[in-house]
């Protein structure tokens, strides 16, 4: 078997059974998955059993509490609070996953790149990263909503752009101990390219650092767009996410009508947790050192 065969076998037989066993041993990350699944299918396809109007406001059933025609009560201009629940978390969830892998590519690709460059080109870009980790990521975040009203394609945007930078430090951290290996130097000694090393050999067995990355970086993202939208500089109504529930309701939760706060709340603290469980679970089952 070739060289480039043996490192990719290699990577192949830490993904069957052995992985997902010692994954499911973690009971911690087992429950987070269990959470990440529920609420996925609670916001999308909860909507398509909970029938609800976001969009209109009724008048005639503002702040109403929980009842048998609106289970978590409704808000200050009528809209049902499960369905807009709901609503809100498919936002959330959606900005954050997809916010979460956009960082983590854009900060694969810098950090690969990086580490298996080295010399002035690695230190040129790694400065970047530095001064880019020095500015607080909801700062950026803003100022930037405080010049545009980004959407929802726009959130992606940004929240990817401000959050690639730990990422990048993680996987060039990898790349410095790959590009080291048999398998990279005797590629690079036929003739193979750089593109071709990192490609076939520094990505593929850097794959345990990017997902496990990617999930906390999920984590970040579902609370960085909260932040921002409990500062009523996220999406703008209609439109709504978990921030922006939070927002919405605060001062309601001073006149007793809890339903406006507690459900969002819980919603994303449960999420948050449940993402950072998976990335524990994923961490402590990619590690070699763990097994046995």
């Amino acid at each position: 078997m070739s060289v480039q065969s043996a490192s990719r076998w290699g990577l192949v037989a830490q993904f069957p059974a052995p992985l997902i066993a010692r994954f499911a041993r973690n009971r911690l990350a087992v429950s987070g998955l269990i959470v990440v699944v529920l609420f996925l299918f609670f916001c999308f396809v909860g909507p398509l059993l909970y029938s609800t109007d976001q969009v209109h406001t009724d008048l005639t059933q503002v702040n109403l509490g929980p009842s048998g025609s609106h289970w978590l009560g409704t808000d200050a201009v009528g809209h049902d609070e499960l369905g807009r629940l709901m609503y809100g978390g498919k936002v959330s969830l959606l900005v954050g996953l997809a916010a979460g892998v956009l960082a983590t590519v854009i900060g694969t690709l810098w950090g690969s790149i990086a580490g298996y460059a080295g010399g002035w080109v690695d230190a040129v870009m790694m400065r970047v990263v530095d001064a880019g980790i020095a500015i607080p990521a909801l700062f950026i975040l803003l100022v930037v909503s405080a010049i545009t009203t980004p959407g929802v394609p726009g959130l992606i945007v940004i929240l990817g752009l401000v959050s690639w930078l730990v990422p990048s430090r993680l996987v060039r951290a990898e790349t410095l101990t790959l590009k080291r290996r048999d398998y990279v130097l005797t590629l690079r000694a036929i003739g193979g390219t750089h593109g071709r090393a990192i490609a076939r050999h520094i990505l593929p067995n850097s794959v345990s650092t990017i997902v496990v990355a990617a999930t906390f970086q999920v984590a970040d993202a579902i609370l960085l767009v909260a932040y921002v939208s409990y500062l009523g500089l996220g999406v703008q109504p209609p439109s709504t996410d978990w921030g922006g529930m939070l927002s919405a309701g605060l001062t309601a939760a001073y006149s007793g009508r809890w339903w406006l706060i507690v459900p969002p709340g819980l919603a994303i603290i449960l999420v948050v947790c449940a993402f950072n469980a998976i990335g524990d679970g994923l961490r402590d089952a990619f590690d070699v050192r763990g097994r046995g």
